[in-house]
């Protein structure tokens, strides 16, 4: 099989590159693209996959009917995302960010995985037989600075974190661990969260 995989920033489509080459994987092509506006042709896949993207993609609906289109009849899209806010015990890191630089990822993190939203927006991108899966995980951190790298350094808000000064992140940092100081547990924290997966075939 042969795998094309694609995303917006050139930097991850290099880092991709290079640590499939170290892998010795040759079968799998990296290509800058727009989620919403795919170079690719109709009718060419067997599968797609969104894994954790969906929720940074401005029109959702539109990137999964470009994943519709792209597939063969019969072909299944798999998508993972974040489930409902209510369910994320990491999630007020939004507002805290969201006070100091307004962000477009805040608003929309968490919207469909909200309810059936996801299930609606894979029927509006025609797909069908959709099957929808939510379940709890729990998010294991030995630390307070493990905590913090996960939530700022790689998370939805690394964007906007990289514009604070040292006194703004340490300000940051402090809310933050406030936030979840209610799943401090022995030997670091354990903070609640809920994946959805959902499948559909076109």
């Amino acid at each position: 099989g042969e795998v094309v995989a694609v995303d917006l920033s050139d930097e991850m489509i290099q880092l991709a590159q290079s640590k499939a080459k170290k892998l010795g994987f040759s079968n799998i092509t990296f290509e800058r693209m727009d989620a919403e506006n795919l170079d690719l042709e109709d009718n060419t896949f067997d599968a797609g996959l969104n894994s954790f993207g969906l929720m940074y993609i401005p029109d959702p609906v539109q990137s999964l009917k470009e994943i519709h289109r792209v597939l063969k009849p019969g072909g299944r899209a798999v998508i993972s995302i974040w489930g409902a806010r209510k369910n994320c015990g990491w999630a007020e890191i939004f507002p805290i960010v969201d006070k100091r630089v307004a962000t477009d990822v805040c608003p929309l993190f968490f919207q469909q995985g909200t309810g059936n939203t996801l299930k609606t927006s894979l029927e509006l991108a025609g797909f069908t037989n959709i099957k929808v899966e939510r379940f709890p995980v729990s998010l294991h951190y030995s630390s307070q600075d493990e905590a913090i790298i996960a939530a700022f350094a790689g998370g939805p808000v690394a964007l906007a974190y990289q514009k604070f000064d040292i006194q703004t992140k340490e300000e940051v940092h402090a809310e933050y661990l406030n936030s979840i100081a209610e799943f401090r547990k022995e030997g670091g924290y354990e903070i609640p969260g809920e994946f959805v997966v959902a499948r559909g075939e076109k």
